[in-house]
Protein backbone atom coordinates (compact mmCIF):
# COMPACT_ATOMS: atom_id res chain seq x y z
CA UNK A 1 0.00 0.00 0.00
CA UNK A 2 1.19 3.54 -0.85
CA UNK A 3 0.52 6.20 1.79
CA UNK A 4 0.99 9.95 1.28
CA UNK A 5 1.09 12.07 4.46
CA UNK A 6 0.53 15.82 4.11
CA UNK A 7 1.35 18.25 6.93
CA UNK A 8 3.79 18.52 9.85
CA UNK A 9 1.48 16.86 12.40
CA UNK A 10 3.52 18.49 15.19
CA UNK A 11 6.22 15.85 15.51
CA UNK A 12 3.92 12.84 15.45
CA UNK A 13 4.60 12.32 11.77
CA UNK A 14 7.59 10.06 12.45
CA UNK A 15 5.56 7.83 14.76
CA UNK A 16 2.65 7.55 12.29
CA UNK A 17 5.06 6.85 9.43
CA UNK A 18 6.87 4.16 11.39
CA UNK A 19 3.62 2.38 12.25
CA UNK A 20 2.53 2.47 8.60
CA UNK A 21 5.95 1.23 7.45
CA UNK A 22 5.85 -1.59 9.98
CA UNK A 23 2.51 -2.61 8.50
CA UNK A 24 4.00 -2.85 5.03
CA UNK A 25 3.02 0.55 3.62
CA UNK A 26 5.26 2.67 1.40
CA UNK A 27 5.18 6.13 2.96
CA UNK A 28 5.82 9.51 1.34
CA UNK A 29 5.63 12.80 3.25
CA UNK A 30 5.23 16.44 2.27
CA UNK A 31 4.24 19.47 4.33
CA UNK A 32 1.97 21.32 1.88
CA UNK A 33 -1.16 20.47 -0.09
CA UNK A 34 0.27 21.90 -3.31
CA UNK A 35 3.36 19.69 -3.07
CA UNK A 36 1.13 16.70 -2.37
CA UNK A 37 -1.01 17.45 -5.42
CA UNK A 38 2.08 17.87 -7.58
CA UNK A 39 3.33 14.46 -6.44
CA UNK A 40 0.01 12.84 -7.39
CA UNK A 41 -0.07 14.67 -10.73
CA UNK A 42 3.44 13.53 -11.57
CA UNK A 43 2.61 9.84 -11.26
CA UNK A 44 3.66 9.30 -7.63
CA UNK A 45 0.25 7.81 -6.93
CA UNK A 46 -1.08 6.84 -3.52
CA UNK A 47 -3.72 4.46 -2.21
CA UNK A 48 -4.43 6.72 0.77
CA UNK A 49 -3.75 10.33 1.77
CA UNK A 50 -3.46 11.38 5.43
CA UNK A 51 -3.66 15.14 6.05
CA UNK A 52 -3.27 17.33 9.12
CA UNK A 53 -6.64 18.91 10.02
CA UNK A 54 -4.87 22.25 10.47
CA UNK A 55 -4.49 22.37 6.68
CA UNK A 56 -7.38 23.08 4.32
CA UNK A 57 -8.91 19.61 3.97
CA UNK A 58 -11.74 20.91 1.78
CA UNK A 59 -9.25 22.46 -0.64
CA UNK A 60 -7.42 19.14 -1.01
CA UNK A 61 -10.63 17.12 -1.49
CA UNK A 62 -12.02 19.59 -4.03
CA UNK A 63 -8.75 19.66 -5.99
CA UNK A 64 -8.61 15.87 -6.11
CA UNK A 65 -12.23 15.76 -7.31
CA UNK A 66 -11.78 18.46 -9.96
CA UNK A 67 -8.65 16.80 -11.34
CA UNK A 68 -10.19 13.31 -11.21
CA UNK A 69 -7.53 11.93 -8.85
CA UNK A 70 -9.39 9.17 -7.04
CA UNK A 71 -7.78 8.56 -3.66
CA UNK A 72 -9.42 8.46 -0.20
CA UNK A 73 -8.44 11.14 2.31
CA UNK A 74 -8.04 10.59 6.06
CA UNK A 75 -7.73 13.59 8.39
CA UNK A 76 -5.42 13.51 11.44
CA UNK A 77 -5.14 15.78 14.45
CA UNK A 78 -3.82 16.03 17.97
CA UNK A 79 -6.20 14.37 20.42
CA UNK A 80 -9.96 14.23 20.09
CA UNK A 81 -10.49 17.65 18.53
CA UNK A 82 -14.21 17.19 17.84
CA UNK A 83 -14.89 20.48 15.96
CA UNK A 84 -11.91 19.91 13.65
CA UNK A 85 -12.87 16.27 13.12
CA UNK A 86 -16.45 17.19 12.20
CA UNK A 87 -15.26 19.92 9.85
CA UNK A 88 -12.84 17.52 8.13
CA UNK A 89 -15.53 14.87 7.62
CA UNK A 90 -17.94 17.47 6.22
CA UNK A 91 -15.14 18.59 3.87
CA UNK A 92 -14.96 15.10 2.38
CA UNK A 93 -12.45 13.21 4.53
CA UNK A 94 -13.37 9.54 4.94
CA UNK A 95 -12.20 9.27 8.55
CA UNK A 96 -10.53 11.15 11.40
CA UNK A 97 -7.54 9.70 13.28
CA UNK A 98 -6.51 11.18 16.64
CA UNK A 99 -2.82 11.57 17.42
CA UNK A 100 -0.56 10.40 19.09
CA UNK A 101 -1.11 7.45 16.75
CA UNK A 102 -2.51 4.16 17.97
CA UNK A 103 -0.87 1.27 16.11
CA UNK A 104 -3.96 -0.93 15.90
CA UNK A 105 -6.21 1.95 14.86
CA UNK A 106 -3.88 2.99 12.04
CA UNK A 107 -3.52 -0.63 10.96
CA UNK A 108 -7.32 -1.05 10.87
CA UNK A 109 -7.78 2.10 8.79
CA UNK A 110 -5.05 1.10 6.35
CA UNK A 111 -6.61 -2.32 5.91
CA UNK A 112 -10.16 -1.00 5.59
CA UNK A 113 -9.27 1.65 3.03
CA UNK A 114 -6.77 -0.24 0.91
CA UNK A 115 -8.22 -3.77 1.12
CA UNK A 116 -5.00 -5.04 -0.38
CA UNK A 117 -5.50 -8.72 0.34
CA UNK A 118 -6.88 -9.34 -3.17
CA UNK A 119 -7.09 -12.99 -2.21
CA UNK A 120 -8.68 -15.25 -4.79
CA UNK A 121 -11.06 -17.53 -2.90
CA UNK A 122 -12.00 -20.60 -4.93
CA UNK A 123 -12.57 -24.33 -4.76
CA UNK A 124 -13.87 -25.19 -8.22
CA UNK A 125 -11.65 -26.96 -10.81
CA UNK A 126 -12.81 -24.53 -13.51
CA UNK A 127 -11.34 -21.58 -11.58
CA UNK A 128 -8.23 -23.56 -10.68
CA UNK A 129 -7.55 -24.17 -14.37
CA UNK A 130 -7.87 -20.44 -15.19
CA UNK A 131 -5.37 -19.54 -12.48
CA UNK A 132 -3.01 -22.29 -13.63
CA UNK A 133 -2.97 -20.80 -17.13
CA UNK A 134 -2.57 -17.31 -15.71
CA UNK A 135 0.43 -18.33 -13.62
CA UNK A 136 1.97 -20.08 -16.64
CA UNK A 137 1.87 -16.99 -18.88
CA UNK A 138 2.53 -14.41 -16.13
CA UNK A 139 6.36 -14.38 -16.45
CA UNK A 140 6.12 -13.44 -20.15
CA UNK A 141 5.77 -9.90 -21.50
CA UNK A 142 2.79 -10.84 -23.68
CA UNK A 143 -0.41 -8.82 -23.57
CA UNK A 144 -3.25 -10.74 -21.94
CA UNK A 145 -6.97 -10.47 -22.52
CA UNK A 146 -9.24 -11.56 -19.66
CA UNK A 147 -12.86 -12.16 -20.63
CA UNK A 148 -15.87 -12.95 -18.51
CA UNK A 149 -19.19 -11.63 -17.33
CA UNK A 150 -19.30 -8.62 -15.04
CA UNK A 151 -18.55 -9.60 -11.45
CA UNK A 152 -16.52 -12.75 -12.18
CA UNK A 153 -13.29 -11.28 -10.78
CA UNK A 154 -11.36 -10.20 -13.88
CA UNK A 155 -9.40 -7.47 -12.08
CA UNK A 156 -8.40 -9.84 -9.27
CA UNK A 157 -7.03 -12.30 -11.83
CA UNK A 158 -5.14 -9.43 -13.48
CA UNK A 159 -3.56 -8.59 -10.12
CA UNK A 160 -2.74 -12.28 -9.64
CA UNK A 161 -0.91 -12.30 -12.99
CA UNK A 162 0.99 -9.14 -12.00
CA UNK A 163 2.08 -10.71 -8.69
CA UNK A 164 3.39 -13.75 -10.57
CA UNK A 165 5.18 -11.69 -13.23
CA UNK A 166 8.71 -10.32 -13.47
CA UNK A 167 7.26 -6.87 -12.79
CA UNK A 168 5.75 -7.82 -9.42
CA UNK A 169 7.93 -5.31 -7.56
CA UNK A 170 6.67 -2.48 -9.78
CA UNK A 171 3.31 -0.69 -9.92
CA UNK A 172 -0.01 -2.22 -10.88
CA UNK A 173 -2.26 0.54 -12.27
CA UNK A 174 -5.89 0.04 -13.24
CA UNK A 175 -8.22 2.27 -15.25
CA UNK A 176 -11.90 1.51 -15.87
CA UNK A 177 -12.61 2.52 -19.47
CA UNK A 178 -16.37 2.25 -18.90
CA UNK A 179 -16.48 4.48 -15.84
CA UNK A 180 -14.75 7.54 -17.34
CA UNK A 181 -16.55 9.75 -19.88
CA UNK A 182 -15.13 9.54 -23.39
CA UNK A 183 -13.97 13.15 -23.46
CA UNK A 184 -11.87 12.59 -20.31
CA UNK A 185 -10.50 9.09 -20.92
CA UNK A 186 -7.75 10.26 -23.29
CA UNK A 187 -6.34 12.59 -20.64
CA UNK A 188 -6.71 9.86 -17.98
CA UNK A 189 -4.68 7.40 -20.08
CA UNK A 190 -2.06 9.64 -21.66
CA UNK A 191 -1.94 12.66 -19.36
CA UNK A 192 -2.09 16.32 -20.31
CA UNK A 193 -0.11 19.53 -20.19
CA UNK A 194 -1.20 22.60 -18.27
CA UNK A 195 -3.78 24.56 -20.22
CA UNK A 196 -4.42 21.77 -22.73
CA UNK A 197 -8.16 22.15 -22.12
CA UNK A 198 -10.53 23.88 -19.73
CA UNK A 199 -9.82 22.59 -16.24
CA UNK A 200 -6.25 21.49 -16.95
CA UNK A 201 -4.78 23.57 -14.12
CA UNK A 202 -1.45 21.73 -14.09
CA UNK A 203 0.46 19.06 -15.95
CA UNK A 204 -0.96 15.61 -15.17
CA UNK A 205 0.79 12.31 -15.77
CA UNK A 206 -1.52 9.69 -17.29
CA UNK A 207 -1.96 6.05 -16.36
CA UNK A 208 0.56 4.84 -18.95
CA UNK A 209 3.34 6.94 -17.45
CA UNK A 210 2.21 6.11 -13.92
CA UNK A 211 2.49 2.39 -14.69
CA UNK A 212 5.89 2.73 -16.37
CA UNK A 213 7.96 -0.35 -15.54
CA UNK A 214 4.93 -2.19 -14.20
CA UNK A 215 1.53 -3.44 -15.34
CA UNK A 216 -1.39 -1.44 -16.73
CA UNK A 217 -4.90 -2.89 -16.64
CA UNK A 218 -7.43 -1.49 -19.11
CA UNK A 219 -10.70 -2.64 -17.55
CA UNK A 220 -13.71 -3.06 -19.88
CA UNK A 221 -11.70 -2.02 -22.94
CA UNK A 222 -14.64 -2.83 -25.22
CA UNK A 223 -16.26 0.44 -24.08
CA UNK A 224 -13.39 2.55 -25.46
CA UNK A 225 -14.21 5.01 -28.23
CA UNK A 226 -12.85 3.93 -31.68
CA UNK A 227 -10.79 7.12 -31.94
CA UNK A 228 -8.98 6.27 -28.74
CA UNK A 229 -8.58 2.68 -29.92
CA UNK A 230 -6.46 3.97 -32.81
CA UNK A 231 -4.26 5.98 -30.45
CA UNK A 232 -3.93 2.99 -28.11
CA UNK A 233 -2.81 0.80 -31.02
CA UNK A 234 -0.02 3.26 -31.81
CA UNK A 235 1.08 3.29 -28.16
CA UNK A 236 1.31 -0.51 -28.12
CA UNK A 237 3.28 -0.54 -31.36
CA UNK A 238 5.64 2.38 -30.67
CA UNK A 239 5.86 2.08 -26.86
CA UNK A 240 5.45 5.84 -26.51
CA UNK A 241 2.58 8.16 -25.66
CA UNK A 242 1.66 11.77 -26.45
CA UNK A 243 0.20 13.83 -23.63
CA UNK A 244 -2.86 15.90 -24.52
CA UNK A 245 -1.45 19.30 -25.49
CA UNK A 246 2.11 17.95 -25.48
CA UNK A 247 4.74 18.37 -28.18
CA UNK A 248 7.18 15.57 -27.35
CA UNK A 249 6.44 11.83 -27.21
CA UNK A 250 7.17 10.04 -23.94
CA UNK A 251 8.62 6.51 -23.90
CA UNK A 252 6.81 3.96 -21.73
CA UNK A 253 7.58 0.39 -20.72
CA UNK A 254 4.46 -1.43 -19.51
CA UNK A 255 2.91 -4.89 -19.51
CA UNK A 256 -0.66 -4.54 -20.76
CA UNK A 257 -3.65 -6.53 -19.52
CA UNK A 258 -7.16 -5.83 -20.82
CA UNK A 259 -10.55 -7.09 -19.65
CA UNK A 260 -13.96 -7.19 -21.29
CA UNK A 261 -17.39 -8.58 -20.52
CA UNK A 262 -18.27 -8.67 -24.22
CA UNK A 263 -17.40 -10.95 -27.13
CA UNK A 264 -14.70 -8.84 -28.80
CA UNK A 265 -14.71 -10.86 -32.01
CA UNK A 266 -18.41 -10.09 -32.32
CA UNK A 267 -17.71 -6.41 -31.56
CA UNK A 268 -15.07 -6.42 -34.33
CA UNK A 269 -17.61 -7.82 -36.79
CA UNK A 270 -20.09 -5.11 -35.77
CA UNK A 271 -17.44 -2.43 -36.34
CA UNK A 272 -17.35 -1.37 -32.70
CA UNK A 273 -13.79 -2.56 -32.05
CA UNK A 274 -10.73 -2.36 -34.29
CA UNK A 275 -9.57 -5.73 -35.56
CA UNK A 276 -5.88 -4.70 -35.57
CA UNK A 277 -6.12 -3.68 -31.90
CA UNK A 278 -7.94 -6.91 -31.09
CA UNK A 279 -5.11 -9.01 -32.52
CA UNK A 280 -2.49 -6.88 -30.72
CA UNK A 281 -4.18 -7.45 -27.38
CA UNK A 282 -5.28 -11.03 -27.91
CA UNK A 283 -1.89 -12.74 -27.57
CA UNK A 284 -3.27 -14.85 -24.73
CA UNK A 285 -6.90 -15.04 -23.57
CA UNK A 286 -8.15 -16.18 -20.19
CA UNK A 287 -11.89 -16.81 -20.06
CA UNK A 288 -13.33 -16.70 -16.54
CA UNK A 289 -16.40 -18.92 -16.09
CA UNK A 290 -19.51 -17.35 -14.53
CA UNK A 291 -20.33 -18.32 -10.96
CA UNK A 292 -23.20 -20.58 -12.07
CA UNK A 293 -20.61 -22.74 -13.89
CA UNK A 294 -18.34 -23.08 -10.84
CA UNK A 295 -20.76 -24.24 -8.12
CA UNK A 296 -18.02 -25.51 -5.81
CA UNK A 297 -16.90 -21.91 -5.32
CA UNK A 298 -20.23 -20.76 -3.87
CA UNK A 299 -19.91 -22.30 -0.40
CA UNK A 300 -16.32 -21.11 0.21
CA UNK A 301 -17.23 -17.63 -1.04
CA UNK A 302 -20.29 -17.53 1.21
CA UNK A 303 -18.13 -18.40 4.24
CA UNK A 304 -15.51 -15.85 3.17
CA UNK A 305 -18.05 -13.02 2.85
CA UNK A 306 -19.79 -13.91 6.12
CA UNK A 307 -16.48 -13.53 7.96
CA UNK A 308 -15.58 -10.35 6.07
CA UNK A 309 -18.86 -8.53 6.75
CA UNK A 310 -19.29 -9.84 10.29
CA UNK A 311 -15.88 -8.37 11.17
CA UNK A 312 -16.60 -5.14 9.28
CA UNK A 313 -19.94 -4.57 11.02
CA UNK A 314 -18.97 -5.81 14.48
CA UNK A 315 -21.59 -8.56 14.59
CA UNK A 316 -21.24 -12.24 15.57
CA UNK A 317 -20.02 -14.55 12.83
CA UNK A 318 -22.93 -16.91 12.08
CA UNK A 319 -22.89 -20.09 10.04
CA UNK A 320 -25.14 -20.35 7.02
CA UNK A 321 -27.94 -22.89 7.49
CA UNK A 322 -28.33 -25.85 5.13
CA UNK A 323 -31.63 -24.41 3.87
CA UNK A 324 -30.12 -21.02 3.14
CA UNK A 325 -27.12 -22.61 1.44
CA UNK A 326 -29.49 -24.63 -0.77
CA UNK A 327 -31.15 -21.38 -1.88
CA UNK A 328 -27.74 -19.86 -2.66
CA UNK A 329 -26.58 -22.92 -4.60
CA UNK A 330 -29.66 -22.95 -6.85
CA UNK A 331 -29.66 -19.22 -7.69
CA UNK A 332 -28.46 -18.24 -11.20
CA UNK A 333 -26.20 -15.34 -10.03
CA UNK A 334 -26.48 -13.05 -13.04
CA UNK A 335 -24.23 -10.60 -11.22
CA UNK A 336 -21.77 -13.38 -10.33
CA UNK A 337 -19.43 -12.95 -7.34
CA UNK A 338 -20.30 -9.28 -6.93
CA UNK A 339 -23.98 -10.17 -6.57
CA UNK A 340 -23.15 -12.95 -4.11
CA UNK A 341 -21.04 -10.54 -2.07
CA UNK A 342 -23.86 -8.01 -1.83
CA UNK A 343 -26.34 -10.77 -0.96
CA UNK A 344 -24.17 -12.02 1.91
CA UNK A 345 -23.57 -8.49 3.18
CA UNK A 346 -27.34 -8.04 3.47
CA UNK A 347 -27.71 -11.49 5.04
CA UNK A 348 -25.15 -10.69 7.74
CA UNK A 349 -26.97 -7.47 8.60
CA UNK A 350 -30.44 -9.06 8.59
CA UNK A 351 -29.63 -12.17 10.64
CA UNK A 352 -30.20 -12.26 14.39
CA UNK A 353 -30.22 -15.91 15.46
CA UNK A 354 -27.40 -18.48 15.67
CA UNK A 355 -27.58 -19.16 11.92
CA UNK A 356 -28.19 -17.30 8.67
CA UNK A 357 -31.61 -18.55 7.55
CA UNK A 358 -33.37 -18.35 4.16
CA UNK A 359 -35.45 -15.36 5.27
CA UNK A 360 -32.22 -13.32 5.44
CA UNK A 361 -31.27 -14.15 1.85
CA UNK A 362 -32.51 -11.30 -0.33
CA UNK A 363 -31.99 -12.27 -3.97
CA UNK A 364 -32.23 -10.32 -7.24
CA UNK A 365 -35.58 -8.89 -8.17
CA UNK A 366 -37.02 -8.99 -4.62
CA UNK A 367 -37.98 -5.76 -2.91
CA UNK A 368 -37.95 -7.20 0.60
CA UNK A 369 -37.10 -10.45 2.34
CA UNK A 370 -40.77 -11.30 2.78
CA UNK A 371 -41.41 -10.68 -0.92
CA UNK A 372 -38.48 -12.85 -1.88
CA UNK A 373 -39.75 -15.86 0.08
CA UNK A 374 -43.41 -15.11 0.69
CA UNK A 375 -42.83 -15.12 4.46
CA UNK A 376 -45.04 -13.74 7.20
CA UNK A 377 -45.11 -14.21 10.94
CA UNK A 378 -46.75 -17.65 10.61
CA UNK A 379 -46.11 -18.93 7.08
CA UNK A 380 -43.22 -19.30 4.67
CA UNK A 381 -43.68 -20.16 1.01
CA UNK A 382 -41.09 -21.81 -1.18
CA UNK A 383 -38.82 -19.64 -3.34
CA UNK A 384 -40.55 -21.03 -6.45
CA UNK A 385 -44.02 -19.98 -5.36
CA UNK A 386 -42.73 -16.57 -4.32
CA UNK A 387 -41.10 -16.06 -7.71
CA UNK A 388 -44.39 -16.92 -9.44
CA UNK A 389 -46.26 -14.47 -7.22
CA UNK A 390 -43.65 -11.79 -7.96
CA UNK A 391 -44.04 -12.35 -11.71
CA UNK A 392 -47.82 -11.91 -11.46
CA UNK A 393 -47.34 -8.71 -9.44
CA UNK A 394 -44.86 -7.36 -11.99
CA UNK A 395 -47.30 -8.04 -14.85
CA UNK A 396 -50.14 -6.25 -13.09
CA UNK A 397 -48.03 -3.18 -12.39
CA UNK A 398 -47.04 -2.91 -16.07
CA UNK A 399 -50.62 -2.74 -17.37
CA UNK A 400 -51.57 0.79 -18.38
CA UNK A 401 -47.98 2.02 -18.61
CA UNK A 402 -46.16 3.12 -21.76
CA UNK A 403 -43.26 1.07 -23.04
CA UNK A 404 -40.93 3.97 -22.18
CA UNK A 405 -42.16 4.05 -18.58
CA UNK A 406 -41.71 0.29 -18.17
CA UNK A 407 -38.21 0.56 -19.63
CA UNK A 408 -37.38 3.44 -17.29
CA UNK A 409 -38.56 1.50 -14.23
CA UNK A 410 -36.60 -1.58 -15.30
CA UNK A 411 -33.41 0.40 -15.79
CA UNK A 412 -33.68 2.33 -12.52
CA UNK A 413 -34.64 -0.75 -10.49
CA UNK A 414 -31.70 -2.67 -11.95
CA UNK A 415 -29.38 0.23 -11.19
CA UNK A 416 -30.67 0.32 -7.61
CA UNK A 417 -30.01 -3.40 -7.29
CA UNK A 418 -26.45 -2.85 -8.53
CA UNK A 419 -25.91 -0.08 -5.94
CA UNK A 420 -25.48 2.45 -8.75
CA UNK A 421 -22.79 0.46 -10.60
CA UNK A 422 -23.34 1.43 -14.27
CA UNK A 423 -21.19 -1.33 -15.77
CA UNK A 424 -22.88 -4.07 -13.75
CA UNK A 425 -26.36 -2.74 -14.55
CA UNK A 426 -25.63 -2.46 -18.27
CA UNK A 427 -24.40 -6.05 -18.31
CA UNK A 428 -27.57 -7.33 -16.59
CA UNK A 429 -29.79 -5.26 -18.91
CA UNK A 430 -27.91 -6.43 -22.00
CA UNK A 431 -27.17 -2.90 -23.26
CA UNK A 432 -23.96 -0.95 -23.72
CA UNK A 433 -22.67 1.41 -21.06
CA UNK A 434 -23.08 4.28 -23.54
CA UNK A 435 -26.78 3.48 -24.04
CA UNK A 436 -27.27 3.28 -20.27
CA UNK A 437 -25.56 6.65 -19.72
CA UNK A 438 -27.73 8.28 -22.40
CA UNK A 439 -30.90 6.89 -20.82
CA UNK A 440 -29.88 8.06 -17.33
CA UNK A 441 -29.03 11.52 -18.64
CA UNK A 442 -32.48 11.72 -20.21
CA UNK A 443 -34.17 10.66 -16.96
CA UNK A 444 -32.11 13.09 -14.89
CA UNK A 445 -32.92 15.99 -17.20
CA UNK A 446 -36.59 15.06 -16.84
CA UNK A 447 -36.39 15.39 -13.06
CA UNK A 448 -36.29 11.66 -12.28
CA UNK A 449 -33.86 10.78 -9.43
CA UNK A 450 -31.04 8.56 -10.69
CA UNK A 451 -29.07 6.32 -8.26
CA UNK A 452 -25.46 7.43 -7.82
CA UNK A 453 -22.61 4.89 -7.75
CA UNK A 454 -21.69 3.56 -4.33
CA UNK A 455 -18.10 3.13 -3.05
CA UNK A 456 -15.76 0.95 -5.18
CA UNK A 457 -16.54 -2.71 -4.74
CA UNK A 458 -13.40 -4.78 -4.34
CA UNK A 459 -14.95 -8.19 -4.26
CA UNK A 460 -12.76 -11.18 -3.68
CA UNK A 461 -13.31 -14.37 -5.61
Amino acid sequence: MRLLIIGPLEGYISAASKIALDRGAKVTHTESIENGLNMLRSGQSADLVMIDVKLNVADLVDSLKNERIFVPVIACGIGNDTPSAVKAIKSGAKEYLPLPPDAELIAAVLEAVSEESHAIVFNDPAMAECLRLGEQVAPSEASIMITGESGTGKELVARFIHRKSKRSDQKFVSVNCAAIPENLLESELFGHEKGAFTGAVARRVGKFEEANGGTLLLDEISEMDPRLQAKLLRVIQEREIDRVGGTQPVKVDIRLIATTNRDLEEEVQKGNFRDDLFFRLNVMTLSLPPLRERPKDIKVLVEHFIKKFSDANGVPERKVSDEALKVLLTHTWRGNVRELENTMHRAVLLSSGPEILPNAILLSGSGTVSQAYGTSETTQATPTSAATSGEETDKSTMVGKTVAAVERDLILNTLNHCLGNRTHAANILGISIRTLRNKLKLYSEGGVPVPVPGPPNNASI
